[in-house]
């Protein structure tokens, strides 16, 4: 069975890095029924830690976080060869001017509030 390009035998693992539980909740249930597998992660620092596994087929980055934010995890991703190759969507009300998007160099950003849609169209070009 397939469900926008995934494969329900090898589904593509998602980290969603969102200090907001509700919507990382919600994010993780879209997911899920889309046929991605997904990790969570409330801040950067979670996210660091469980990039120490297997990667994910991409990550999606909220900016506006405690603990460690995301423009700080992004420069760390970044800087790890290991983790630089992995697509990163931003999802943030925090940088809406995509100027300010240049140091991040994100695969994909999209402004909050976003459509779950263009979250999935998104994630299938990344992916």
């Amino acid at each position: 069975m397939t469900t926008i390009g995934v494969t329900m035998a090898s589904p593509a693992r998602i980290l969603v890095v969102e200090d907001d539980s509700d919507l990382r909740s919600s994010l993780a249930e879209v997911l899920e029924e889309e046929g991605y597998e997904v990790a969570l992660a409330t801040n950067g620092w979670d996210a660091l830690e469980q990039l120490g596994g297997p990667p994910p087929h991409a990550i999606l980055l909220d900016l506006t976080m405690p603990g460690m934010d995301g423009w700080t995890f992004r420069s760390r991703q970044q800087s790890d060869p290991r983790l630089a190759r992995i697509p990163t969507v931003v999802i943030s009300a925090a940088c809406s001017d995509p100027r300010g998007l240049e140091a991040l160099a994100p695969d994909a950003f999209l402004a909050k509030p976003f459509d779950l849609g263009s979250l999935i169209d998104a994630l299938k070009r990344v992916c």
